[in-house]
């Protein structure tokens, strides 16, 4: 039998959040080895003394023909989970998915008030600790790229899996060496992943939930934990009902944009691309869109 003390990802999706890390993960299960019965471990930021073992353990029976894998949206911005894994895995393959950072850090707010982890309303220049980091694209981009070489690391946009989903899953499948994935196969590859359109019925259980979740993780019952993941009845049950949340206010988009457009040059100087689009207000249109339907 095989020991699962031997495998480590190959590749790893390190975010940030709410670029359409779940919809990714989804379209990947079966196609290579991810970490049993949950989508994140968060090992190489918040569970990393627990120990190699402990990470490979949920890798265990991998088939040996594909590649293993990790979704890891909270590794972005952190420079111990980018020396952590260079040291575990020197030669992991790195892929990044980029959002309009207006849109998708407010979206960060509503998925983090939604569990508990932020109260009150959304106020940048109060929450950018928590929330804002992960918005210097450019320099966590430069950052991995010097860690792990440009060749390993692919950078992607959530503005591409939105216009044409299939060509935006035909370079992840690429890059990481796997066949191509077919999206008239996926039966859920049009539904919607992580709304977050209400708040919770009650912060304290929203709260106590995440946690719950947490510490099963690391006492590996995935299976548990599993049952509080996105999307779970018990994960809407002690997650939403409260209050609406509403769609972020035109002057505080348009402030956002201000103070976020050296960022957005800054990023596309480095990678080449036009994003003349995310300098721009979004439109009443666009919010009360598609814009979150793939998370």
């Amino acid at each position: 039998m095989e020991s699962h003390r031997d495998r480590l990802p190959d590749f790893i999706a390190v975010g940030p959040p709410r670029t359409g890390t779940t919809w990714l993960h989804r379209m990947l299960g079966g196609h290579v080895g991810l970490p049993r019965a949950i989508k994140e471990t968060q090992f190489f930021v918040w569970n990393y003394s627990l120990g190699l073992d402990w990470y490979r353990w949920y890798f265990r029976g991998a088939p040996r023909h594909l590649p293993v894998g990790e979704i890891a949206p909270t590794y972005f911005d952190h420079p111990e989970a980018r020396e952590r894994i260079r040291t575990a895995i020197p030669r992991c393959r790195i892929v990044i998915s980029l959002r309009d950072p207006v849109t998708r850090v407010y979206s960060q707010y509503k998925a983090w008030h939604r569990a508990g982890l932020v109260e009150g309303p959304f106020d940048y220049a109060a929450q950018c600790d928590q929330l804002g980091a992960s918005s210097s694209y450019a320099f966590n981009v430069r950052e991995w790229r010097k860690v792990f070489g440009a060749d390993n690391v692919l950078v992607t946009f959530y503005d591409d899996l939105r216009s044409s989903p299939q060509a935006y899953l035909d370079s992840i499948c690429s890059f990481i060496g796997i066949a191509r994935i077919d999206l008239r196969q996926a039966r859920d590859a049009d539904d919607p992943v992580n709304p977050s359109d209400t708040g919770p019925r009650s912060m304290r259980l929203a709260r106590a939930a995440i946690r719950l979740r947490d510490a099963l993780v690391r006492r590996r019952c995935a299976r548990l934990a599993s049952l509080l993941w996105d999307g779970t009845f018990l994960f809407r049950l002690c997650l939403s009902g409260g209050p609406a949340q509403l769609p972020l206010a035109p002057e505080i988009d348009a402030d956002l944009r201000e103070r976020l457009r050296p960022e957005i040059e800054d990023l596309e100087q480095l990678l080449g691309r036009d994003l003349s689009s995310w300098k721009l207000p979004v439109t009443r249109a666009q919010r009360s869109g598609a814009i979150s339907s793939r998370a």
